[in-house]
């Protein structure tokens, strides 16, 4: 997987069907490119595997139903098995409106260490680099911080498109979300016995690091798009505790 990430970004989230997404997919391609990595799939879209992790008192959770202006999450990220896939270690935080992430890129040999107290250092990482070590060492002051413990595993399909010579901006749409518990540090994309979060519907986002394009705008009119929640981690979480999936 490409480590293009967007170091610091707004999104807007909207929630829509099917129909409606095929209709914004044919619009968005007049504007952005495939994703490099979705371009090689059958169906332009690739697996995505988080294992959020949380507090025994979920303080991320809890901070986010809260509306609190600067939160975080914690995840490990994986997009596939084997001995040699690696997994990331992702931070994503909210200032306000601003969404920040930091992610370190780790072989899966190192997980269990640093999960169970090592301290981070450069033959962790896949890319050794000052900034992906000081990424790596943030999460784990972060998850040690709060005694962070597995909580959910969240899975899905991402289509997504971004400008050629850049990411700054970027439409997802994700598809088939699901969620499941999970108390220990699992890192399978296996997932009998999940739970559908958002049914049928269709994650879509918006994400840009500076100006709203006026394209997007355009969009969000032509298509008559309202602004709404979908925090997988968040939702997740409540479904399966809808549905008595999950204990307190």
């Amino acid at each position: 997987m490409s480590n293009r990430l967007q170091e610091q970004r707004f999104e807007i989230k909207f929630r829509v069907h099917e129909f409606k997404a095929q209709e914004i997919r044919q619009f968005v391609r007049n504007y952005l490119a495939i994703d490099p990595f979705g371009a090689t799939q059958p169906d332009l879209s690739y697996p995505l595997h988080s294992l959020y992790i949380d507090s025994q008192s979920m303080k991320t959770y809890q901070d986010t139903i809260n509306g609190n202006r600067n939160r975080y999450k914690l995840r490990l990220r994986f997009y596939e098995n084997g001995d040699d896939a690696p997994i990331y270690f992702e931070i994503k935080r909210r200032f306000d409106k601003v969404i920040a992430k930091k992610r370190a890129k780790v072989h899966r040999r190192y997980v269990w260490d640093l999960l169970n107290g090592s301290m981070p250092i450069m033959k962790h990482l896949v890319h050794q680099t000052p900034k992906e070590l000081e990424a790596l060492e943030h999460f784990c002051f972060l998850m040690n911080q709060i005694h962070a413990r597995p909580k959910i595993h969240v899975a899905y399909r991402r289509e997504a498109y971004e400008l050629e010579e850049s990411n700054a901006v970027r439409v997802t749409f994700d598809r088939e979300v699901r969620t499941k518990q999970e108390s220990n540090y699992i890192l399978n994309t296996n997932m009998d016995h999940s739970t559908t979060v958002f049914g049928n519907q269709v994650i879509l986002e918006l994400k840009f690091t500076d100006r709203f394009p006026d394209w997007f705008r355009e969009l969000t009119q032509r298509y008559h798009l309202r602004q709404d929640s979908a925090a997988k981690y968040v939702d997740g979480i409540q479904i399966l505790e809808s549905s008595k999936l999950v204990l307190g």
